[in-house]
């Protein structure tokens, strides 16, 4: 007996040992990984239908790449909610300075399903008590910068989910699909197993099968249900325990999807400051230019903006510039079906990928090479 002990003992040090080793030399590939590692995945992955990719710069289309590809937006959606915001604050519909207390975002958070992201957003601004209050426009800025998605399924409720389709037929967006609340969409697998009795690989199967009209809607009810009959604690902690990685791959391929072309349209307004009104942009501004709130930021840049997105599968990111010279960029990126190695490095060399494009021609006349 003392020999098979000490044996599995010393086989799970052994394993242990080698995912220390395995971890350190990833954590070391990792902190090595810049923008030139962005570059080669773009090259190897142009014709892919899992990557999108446009660019422009002063106007002028440097790159292409599958445009018209519609690909699951994750976060990245947000920005159609910050614009419809902005809009409704300057036509007087809604009060960006209206106070809400924190009770009423929570009620659409669930632990462990954002990356920290809304928890981060109330440490930053130390909110402490479910009483607490925040604005209106701090929500909306908790959406954007931090990416709550507590906060963004509050505002599609502030300001109605017709007012927001309707944006998207405004802007002229060809390829986009509809918004739907992401927090509750978490719950229809559970939903669907409990009121079919089904068991996990049956909720599985029937979820897959789903119509995306009906997921949709499903979606939308669940919201409705959340905001009359808040989640208990106990609810939250359920879901969380029981969203398994396969019902995560299917929640990630459902999420609203559009296409590069259409992103990099909504940049180009973004960056003119002159296809929505002034008085949107003293509210839009504020909320999408976290950028320019850095100081370093603002010694070379008139103006950036940026949203980005992510799961487990995914990685998006729309962003647009104006440097002091006058030269305007416009990009969107999507990507999917990735591996959590990939995830990783892509994610982590984003930001140095993004500032060349902006600091450095030779990077932009290579990318206008790929074809």
């Amino acid at each position: 007996m003392t020999i098979i002990i000490w044996s599995i003992v010393g086989v799970i040090v052994l394993v242990c040992a080698v995912m220390f080793i395995g971890g350190m030399r990833f954590r070391h590939e990792l902190n090595n990984t810049g923008a030139d590692y962005f570059i080669q995945f773009i090259e190897e992955n142009k014709d892919s239908p899992r990557f999108s990719m446009v660019l422009q710069y002063n106007q002028a289309k440097l790159i292409e790449l599958r445009p018209e590809e519609p690909l699951p937006l994750a976060s990245t959606v947000k920005i159609i909610i910050a614009i419809e915001y902005a809009r409704q604050a300057a036509e007087g519909r809604i009060d960006p300075e209206m106070e809400v207390e924190l009770k009423a975002l929570n009620q659409y958070y669930v632990p462990k399903t954002d990356g920290g992201a809304h928890e981060a957003w109330i440490a930053h601004l130390g909110l402490k008590e479910e009483s607490d209050t925040v604005p209106v426009s701090e929500i909306a800025y908790g959406m954007i910068a931090f990416s709550s998605n507590a906060n963004t399924e509050y505002l599609m409720d502030l300001l109605g989910l017709d007012s927001i389709q309707k944006l998207i037929t405004e802007l002229d967006l060809q390829y986009h699909e509809p918004l739907y609340p992401l927090v509750s969409s978490l719950f229809v697998a559970s939903d669907l197993m409990k009121e079919q009795q089904l068991t996990k690989g049956e909720t599985l199967s029937a979820l897959k099968q789903m119509d995306l009209a009906e997921y949709r809607l499903a979606a939308i009810q669940i919201h409705n249900r959340i905001s009359s009959s808040p989640l208990t604690a106990e609810d939250k902690q359920k879901l969380s325990k029981w969203l398994s990685l396969d019902v995560q791959k299917v929640w990630s391929d459902r999420l609203p999807r559009s296409t590069t072309r259409d992103y990099v349209s909504i940049m180009e307004k973004l960056n003119s400051k002159s296809y929505f009104s002034n008085e949107a942009h003293q509210y839009l501004d504020p909320v999408m230019e976290g950028l320019m709130r850095d100081s370093r930021n603002q010694e070379w840049l008139q103006h950036a903006g940026q949203k980005g997105g992510s799961t487990m599968f995914v990685l998006t990111n729309a962003m647009y510039a104006t440097d002091k010279e006058g030269n305007t960029l416009e990009l969107a990126i999507f990507m999917t079906d990735l591996t959590w190695k990939e995830q990783a490095k892509l994610s982590h060399s984003l930001n140095s990928f993004q500032l060349k494009l902006l600091t450095d021609e030779t990077v932009r006349e290579h990318l206008k090479g790929i074809k």
